[in-house]
């Protein structure tokens, strides 16, 4: 179903009555340690990808020590390095963070709390210092491939135009003669649609066994997607179908994301009530200056006409509990609530996707407080009904 936009909202917000069991445990903080990337992605939501601003690793401690103060951490926590193209920073960047992060967490994890650090990297920068890198620290690495390269190439260039395909192969080849695992995501556009077989070869054939699809989204800056309308959604059905037709073939070389997600909800027999993306402090996102906020990390920093840049404060002033009491989170939270409440009434796959995520409702509808995404059917409805369908079929 649809979800529609309120007729009108209330001038101010009552509070949302949050409470420390609403939030966290915080398991994922994504870091922007520059908003500098070399390409120039055409469907990027990012608005200044062309700057270099960069995290202040003297800042570190204090962004620890906000989430170690505040009641929301837990058991575990991933590091991301993402939002701009973090190796456009040297590789002595991380090993620096990698001491400071040993330092100021070595008491948390004698007591079992599990620290990973992890990259998101379009791989055009890689050779052995950064491969030398990633082992020392440990850090595990993620690559944005769209595929074949005429698909890769179509959005995925450079700023003179020159496609980034080759030097992202040139990267993932040396990942793996350096017996560096990664996992890839693509970004699903209308220029793969007609070949989901050529797709799923070009991942087998190149030994990229860890893929998950990001379908192009209306998102920031980006404000049109090729993947728009109810064709696309039909042959984006077709599309992820063939794919799991030509996996099974070979007997299911390729792990998908979005088949093994549905497969783990479906063999586990439990439903979600919610998402980290909708649930406050299950992701903490900071970007360059240390502006801090929640939810999606594609809201951090993003200016919007309704609920200003999405930020909640800076960690040099504003504590993370702190900030729920503000106006700006207040807000927020209330709309996330009423929109979750929406998908939870009137949709049949919420226990897929547990209320979707606040930037595609935003994004699609102009406000956090909506149900039904175009997004939503690609990230969920689609996967599930595709699982579904081949596992009746099959018996």
């Amino acid at each position: 179903m649809t979800g529609t936009m309120p007729t009108a909202m209330p001038t101010q917000v009552e509070p949302a009555n949050l409470r420390t069991s609403d939030c966290g445990p915080i398991g994922l903080l994504v870091i922007q340690a520059t908003s500098l990337c070399n390409l120039d992605c055409d469907y990027c939501y990012l608005p200044d990808r062309q700057k270099r601003h960069i995290f202040d690793l003297n800042k570190l401690p204090t962004l620890l020590q906000r989430i170690y103060e505040s009641p929301y951490w837990g058991p575990e926590l991933s590091i991301l390095w993402h939002a701009g193209e973090p190796l456009t920073l040297p590789p002595s960047y991380y090993d620096e963070a990698s001491r400071i992060l040993e330092l100021h967490t070595a008491d948390l994890q004698a007591q079992g709390v599990r620290i990973e650090q992890h990259v998101q990297t379009n791989a055009t920068l890689i050779n052995r210092e950064w491969c030398d890198c990633f082992q020392r620290n440990q850090i595990i690495v993620g690559v944005s491939l769209d595929g074949p390269e005429d698909i890769h190439d179509a959005h995925r260039r450079f700023r003179n135009q020159r496609g980034s395909h080759a030097l992202t192969m040139q990267g993932i080849r040396t990942l793996q003669e350096h017996g560096v695992p990664f996992h890839a995501i693509a970004v699903i556009t209308s220029a793969a649609m007609n070949e989901p077989e050529r797709m799923y070869t070009f991942f087998r054939d190149h030994g990229i066994h860890q893929v998950g699809f990001n379908v192009e989204e209306q998102e920031g800056v980006h404000t049109q997607s090729s993947m728009q309308g109810r064709d696309r959604e039909e042959q984006y059905r077709h599309f992820l179908t063939c794919f799991w037709n030509c996996n099974r073939r070979d007997g299911f070389p390729i792990h998908l994301r979005e088949f093994d997600q549905v497969l783990g909800l479906l063999q586990g027999e439990q439903r979600l009530t919610q998402n980290e993306m909708n649930r406050p402090y299950a992701i903490l996102s900071v970007d360059a200056s240390g502006a801090f906020s929640t939810f999606d990390p594609e809201l951090l920093s993003v200016q919007t006409e309704r609920y200003g840049p999405f930020n909640l404060g800076n960690i040099d002033t504003v504590s993370l509990e702190a900030a729920t009491s503000d106006a700006t989170f207040q807000k927020l939270w209330h709309d996330m609530r009423s929109g979750m409440q929406r998908c939870r009434d009137n949709c049949e796959y919420y226990g897929f996707c547990g209320g979707g995520n606040g930037s595609n409702k935003y994004w699609e509808h102009g406000t956090l407080n909506a149900s039904e995404t175009c997004a939503c059917r690609f990230s969920s409805q689609i996967p599930v009904d595709v699982v579904v369908e081949r596992l009746e079929a099959e018996g």
